[in-house]
């Protein structure tokens, strides 16, 4: 493999300002031929980026932590998939959104729309901010007619979370770390819980990577979740919250590769697995994970259709192609110090690509 070519695609990304830094795994058939660390990790202090730097993973949230724990709760039979959360969650019952199911959530097409300002509400409540929350989706309207568009939404992974903690007594950091992570090993993706101290925080905060230079916050983010309503709601959500580093990444995307590729698994189920990444209605986006679409894809042009991943809105990204055994992950801080730095939407395809083409 091509290692100094692409060390130079990565340095020349930094040198344009696209992120500060950044850390790149790959691997072929779960063998890592690609490991290493570029850049920074917090400019201002001027922290070299290293392998086992912790980022905040924000969207990679919903996949790796909110999809994996429905996954368990459906194959304990706990719930189904085509429940309808009017039956789960008391407060849904009388609502328009009862007939919304697990489904629909988990592919985007629940008629929520894609984004609110909750924090703003929360941050000032005289309630808990995550009564607030919930009270904020029970009576958001809908953007659309339930089940008949798709369009990519925080606020329905907020609405997992909870059913995800009504059904099991447990928040979803604790349930998935239980049921997922423990069992496979992985020490390093865990959330930080802003009501408590972390242990976490405690033992990794050399280690995390430094997010934006929050406006609202008044300071330079880091060991602290970067996504307003998740931080507003204590750090644990369903649709960001989750950190983690590339090593970590890598053995849960070694477990999905192992569902897609027919071999054994530790914790999950296939079946369960393959009907969550399996289209519906030619949507790109499957439950709790994307496909590379047909247009200027974020994977690239060489990632097979049956390939799935997801992006994190911090610069983070996973994809798994099945039919040749890759896996990517590619972590960067592209909001330090700013989140309008959006470079990294024409680079990510250019680096997938060539990472492809040197590998395959």
């Amino acid at each position: 493999m091509g290692n100094e070519k692409i060390f130079r695609e990565i340095e020349n990304a930094i040198f344009q300002g696209i992120f500060p830094g950044a850390v790149l795994l790959c691997a072929v058939n779960q063998r890592i031929l690609f490991h290493d660390a570029f850049g920074l990790s917090n400019l201002f202090e001027k922290k070299q980026m290293k392998k086992d730097s912790i980022f905040d993973l924000a969207s990679l949230t919903k996949p790796l932590a909110t999809a994996m724990a429905l996954s368990k709760l459906i194959e304990k039979g706990q719930i189904d998939i085509d429940q309808k959360i009017g039956s789960i969650l008391k407060a849904f019952k009388t609502s328009p959104k009862a007939d919304i199911t697990i489904d629909m959530l988990l592919r985007h097409t629940s008629g929520f729309p894609a984004h609110r300002e909750y924090f703003k509400k929360m941050v000032n409540a005289k309630e808990p901010p995550r009564q607030c929350l919930r009270h904020l989706l029970v009576c958001e309207e809908l953007e659309n007619r339930i089940g008949e568009r798709q369009v990519y939404s925080d606020l329905g992974f907020m609405v997992l979370s909870w059913i995800i903690e009504e059904i099991t007594g447990q928040r979803l950091d604790q349930f998935v770390w239980e049921q997922i992570y423990a069992p496979l090993d992985i020490d390093g993706l865990f959330f930080l819980n802003t009501g408590l101290e972390s242990k976490k925080c405690i033992q990794y905060c050399q280690k995390i990577v430094a997010t934006q230079q929050c406006p609202w916050r008044k300071k330079v983010l880091a060991g602290e979740v970067d996504d307003d309503n998740a931080w507003a709601a204590g750090g644990v959500e369903g649709h960001a919250g989750l950190f983690g580093d590339a090593v970590s990444v890598y053995k849960l995307c070694c477990e999905i590769l192992n569902v897609l590729q027919n071999k054994p698994t530790t914790v999950l189920r296939s079946d369960i697995i393959k009907n969550f990444v399996s289209k519906k209605n030619q949507f790109d986006m499957v439950a709790g994970f994307d496909t590379p679409s047909k247009v200027n894809s974020s994977s690239g042009k060489y990632f097979s259709a049956s390939s799935i991943g997801h992006l994190g809105f911090t610069g983070t990204s996973f994809w798994i192609d099945p039919e040749v055994g890759l896996i990517i992950i590619f972590l960067t801080n592209r909001v330090h110090p700013v989140r309008s730095n959006e470079g990294i939407k024409k680079f990510r395809p250019q680096i997938h690509d060539f990472i492809y083409s040197e590998l395959i």
